[in-house]
């Protein structure tokens, strides 16, 4: 038996990250207003610590599209896995070559492309979704912070998240 409503603990659980971050603060606010010496200068780089931890949990708040939609995600080593109950795939991130959201979808979805595969669409609300956070952030080059506002801005046609550039003519040759 749980002393905290099921609710209440997933609520927590989602924002767990921003709640550390929280606390760090506290902890480096506390240190730096309340001691002098080494631990008055520690708490600066608690602080700084606990604000971008701020910064990066209120993205992947942000990123989070909801729960119990079809099929269940996981990433592994590179690869995102897709499990739907009509549909389903791999696709290798080093060899992706976009990355697309389909807002017109029911419920949108993640369309992940890979030369010589049938693209791999992936709702937003699947489980396992907010694993494709850390999955895109490493993607080169792309924009999170437009990822993000493109998730909550109503669109009435698929959007182009990331796209792989080409490589430079002169880096093929050596």
């Amino acid at each position: 038996m749980s002393l905290i409503r099921t609710d209440a603990r997933q609520t927590l659980w989602r924002w767990r990250e921003v709640l550390v971050a929280l606390a760090a603060l506290a902890l480096g606010g506390l240190w730096v207003f309340g001691t002098i010496g080494l631990l008055h200068y520690l708490g600066y780089v608690v602080m700084i610590l606990g604000i971008a931890l701020l910064l990066a949990g209120l993205q992947r708040v942000r990123f989070q599209g909801g729960v119990g939609g079809p099929g269940v995600v996981q990433v592994d080593e590179g690869q995102v896995a897709y499990f739907g109950p009509l549909t389903g795939g791999t696709v290798a991130l080093r060899e992706m070559s976009a990355l697309m959201l389909d807002p017109t979808a029911k419920p949108a979805h993640w369309v992940l492309v890979q030369p010589g595969q049938t693209n791999l669409q992936v709702p937003l609300n699947a489980e396992g979704a907010e694993a494709l956070f850390d999955a895109f952030a490493s993607l080169p080059g792309i924009r999170t912070e437009h990822m993000l506002t493109q998730m909550k801005r109503p669109a009435d046609q698929p959007v182009m998240i990331w796209q792989r550039s080409a490589p430079h003519p002169r880096t093929l040759l050596h």
